[in-house]
């Protein structure tokens, strides 16, 4: 442990990691403050000091996962061009199937957590919506360069790959098949390509 009034560098990204090793490790029940912290290594009340309770600290993980799959969906525009529409579309996907599915149920099963992530959704934090719009971008631009057909509604395909990935996330389990292959066969059937 740090000594008193010492700073832990990257003391966020820390917590976050241990709070996914303990989801993986022992499940959602098993999720308190005190679990984190030990599984971090720090002082039992440095996750109370950084954020304003569990709820507080479990809205703030899902949303920073979000966070970093929708950086990485914004670069997808500039991308348009290079490369195979259905590769760069499903570099995405696996992204978002990424997720601890540990991590999202967990929001699911605290009403306060649930309900900051909304919040911070509606307020403009980067999730669904931000990826959804990266994508649609991403399709207008490769339809405009002649690499998708002219008659597909990139704005359609756009909806139905992040509703296809929300559904997995949503209602996978530990054990279940790994979908990637079948999200790959969806988005090939989506774009096709000319």
């Amino acid at each position: 442990m740090a000594p008193r009034g010492v700073a832990i560098p990257d003391l966020r990204a820390r917590l976050f990691d241990a709070a996914e090793r303990v989801l993986a490790r022992d499940g959602a029940a098993a999720l308190t403050s005190r679990a984190i912290t030990e599984e971090a290594g720090c002082a039992k009340g440095v996750l109370h000091h950084r954020f304003a309770g569990l709820d507080a600290f479990v809205a703030e993980l899902v949303l920073d996962r979000y966070a970093r799959i929708a950086a990485l969906a914004e670069g997808l525009p500039g991308r348009a061009g290079t490369g195979e529409p259905v590769e760069h579309l499903s570099a995405v996907a696996a992204a978002v199937l990424s997720l601890d599915p540990g991590v999202v149920g967990l929001a699911l099963t605290r009403p306060e957590a649930s309900r900051r992530i909304r919040d911070a959704w509606q307020s403009g934090a980067p999730g669904f919506g931000a990826i959804q719009a990266s994508i649609t971008a991403y399709l207008h631009e490769e339809r405009r360069r002649g690499r998708l057909a002219d008659s597909l509604d990139v704005d359609s395909v756009g909806l139905a790959l992040v509703g296809t990935l929300h559904h997995l996330l949503m209602t996978g389990w530990g054990g279940a098949p790994d979908p990637r292959e079948q999200v790959d066969r969806l988005i090939r059937a989506l774009v096709g390509t000319v």
